[in-house]
């Protein structure tokens, strides 16, 4: 679980004391919240309450195709540890009124909602300064609160399409393809979890809070770097390559296997050096084809069928075994073999937690490591599970709660 210093697993998390309230749904805001939750944060997930005993919450609640119960899904506990659940129906003035309450004691507020709908929510610096000043408000949105599209909805897939990801992916003579996963939503609130922290450093400096937004196309755009560079100032399009390869250097690519698939990267002309004497082919660095970089990328084609002549004769992980440490160098793993990884449980990667449904459900804990330790973690709270405790806190005495709940309010 790696080193740690003396004494240090006694100090509180970095974001302890720290309280943000996120009208979140889905994906993208919850990924981004979950971080800061992780870190210490008291995260406050405000959901729609069930209407007549019946549905409610966050829409990732009832993504299946795992249930732990009804309306309770393993999807939402991918974006949801170590929060907690306030059911509040901000459609309604008295639903408002209670936000406000609550959000002169929060350093932040972070929502993941249509773009016109964070002013008509009153979600907003504007809306809550004269409660707190020094309130931070997120937005992230599908394409921002600014312009003409700020009451269109938006997903991630969009994105991948209209930011040019699709178009890049895939092999050269094969349609567009879109990523695996929905790496927009997830890169869309990291940054958002950035933007929050650092308005909430500021805020500390100065005693204002501020708005801070992000939008999936925004972050999709931006995420375009170099080739869009490259085309912005060059007119250089940047083409599709064979076996998923790296635009420029090579070889950086798939390479067939005897039993599979890995990708070798010999970005440097060290690693080409050690790929080519490692695999008994030596004398590759000396031909005229593959001299240097240039030459190598000019003939790419001729270069990954002699090397791959080499690769179809062992399987992965001999040459796995063969080049591991010495230069970079990964099986394609299969998604079993991916999250069956001894590497991950090594590295604290999987941990293990309990819900009220099951006991030592298996989640991927954070990326973060603090003073050398992996994060805590617990799991996602059920719908409304904190509303009561919230809410008595505010001085709502258990049946001015009832009412709430009766009314629909809670």
């Amino acid at each position: 679980m790696g080193e740690t210093e003396p004494g240090v697993s006694e100090r509180p998390l970095p974001l302890a004391g720290y309280r943000i309230l996120s009208a979140e749904q889905y994906g993208a805001g919850p990924y981004g919240t979950m971080f800061l939750a992780q870190l210490g944060a008291e995260v406050i997930k405000v959901e729609p309450p069930p209407q007549n005993g019946k549905g409610g919450g966050d829409t990732a609640r009832a993504v299946g195709p795992h249930f732990l119960r009804e309306n309770e899904s393993l999807y939402f506990q991918t974006f949801n540890l170590n929060k907690k659940s306030l059911t509040l129906n901000l459609q309604s003035e008295e639903g408002r009124a209670i936000f406000r309450k609550l959000a002169a004691d929060a350093h932040a507020v972070a929502n993941n909602l249509r773009g016109d709908l964070p002013a008509r929510l009153g979600l907003t610096y504007a809306a809550l300064k004269d409660v707190n000043p020094r309130l931070v408000c997120a937005h992230l949105s599908a394409y921002g609160r600014d312009n003409e599209r700020a009451k269109w909805p938006g997903y991630d897939y969009l994105m991948q399409a209209e930011a040019g990801f699709l178009s890049l992916t895939g092999e050269p003579d094969g349609p567009p393809v879109r990523f695996g996963l929905s790496m927009v939503d997830f890169m869309t609130g990291t940054m958002m979890a950035v933007g929050l922290l650092a308005a909430l450093a500021d805020a500390e400096r100065s005693g204002l809070g501020r708005d801070i937004d992000v939008d999936l196309l925004s972050a999709a755009a931006h995420q375009m770097s170099y080739p869009g560079l490259w085309y912005m100032n060059e007119n250089d399009v940047t083409p599709r390559a064979p076996y998923g390869a790296h635009p420029t250097a090579t070889p950086s690519q798939m390479f067939r296997t005897a039993d599979g698939w890995m990708f070798v990267m010999a970005q440097l002309p060290k690693f080409w050096t050690v790929l080519v004497e490692e695999i008994g082919r030596a004398e590759l660095a000396e031909d005229a084809r593959f001299r240097t970089p240039a030459d190598r990328r000019a003939n790419r084609d001729a270069l990954t069928a002699e090397l791959e002549a080499v690769f179809r004769a062992r399987p992965t992980a001999h040459w796995i075994d063969l080049l591991k440490g010495k230069m970079p160098v990964a099986p394609v793993n299969s998604l079993e073999d991916a999250m069956d990884n001894p590497f991950l449980e090594e590295t604290g990667m999987i941990d293990h937690v309990d819900h009220p449904d099951r006991a030592g459900i298996k989640v991927l804990t954070s990326p973060i490591k603090v003073d050398g330790r992996r994060l805590p973690t617990q799991a996602g709270p059920l719908l409304g599970a904190d509303s009561d405790a919230i809410l008595a806190a505010l001085g709502y005495d258990a049946e001015a709660i009832a009412d709430l709940k009766q009314s629909g309010i809670v």
